[in-house]
């Protein structure tokens, strides 16, 4: 791919939005890779960017002692960053064990970006200047402190994060947050 062509597929990549459909329980991975083998083989790249099953980690205490393991967060439900159109919408609609977009009817509904920082997906805003100062007042919108308000102590652009004091237990605590984790107030 030529850095020219490689520029156009990032900026249509930023007219993307996720979108979340519904599949057969225990189907997740299965859909995902379906996905992804009929963009590879139809040349979908510049329509259909990624798709992901969103899990976390746990761990597990059996009688075998502690183990880390992975479990999907929302069974059922497969999230799709594509630009949708009549021709997308029917490849993903179609795929063996996706039984519908999550919306009204038979329109798809993006997420809205506030939802997908909630889902842990981290949307770039490299080029996006921080306008707080130390003093501000911020809400935390993902995360551990997720709805605290905090206080910035120190703003740090260019490794897009902050330090803030969160009102936890009864004391102000100094926690370093993403910038994508916060909106000011």
């Amino acid at each position: 791919m030529t850095e020219v062509e490689q520029q156009e597929r990032q900026e249509r990549e930023q007219e993307a939005k996720w979108y979340i459909v519904h599949t057969y329980s225990g189907h997740e991975n299965k859909v995902k890779r379906n996905i992804e083998n009929l963009v590879e083989n139809r040349g979908f790249k510049d329509d259909i960017f990624e798709v992901m099953v969103p899990t976390e980690e746990y761990i597990d205490q059996k009688s075998s002692g502690k183990q880390v393991k992975e479990r999907k967060i929302f069974p059922g439900y497969v999230m799709i960053k594509m630009i949708i159109n009549d021709v997308t919408w029917y490849l993903v609609r179609n795929t063996r064990g996706v039984t519908g977009f999550v919306g009204p009817g038979s329109k798809p509904v993006p997420l809205t970006d506030q939802e997908t920082r909630r889902l842990g997906v981290k949307t770039p805003q490299a080029n996006v200047p921080m306008d707080l100062e130390p003093g501000d007042n911020i809400k935390v919108i993902a995360g551990p402190f997720m709805d605290m308000v905090a206080k910035v102590d120190s703003v740090s652009d260019d490794r897009r994060k902050i330090k803030a004091y969160v009102f936890i237990f009864g004391s102000e605590t100094l926690t370093e947050l993403d910038i994508e984790d916060i909106e000011k107030v």
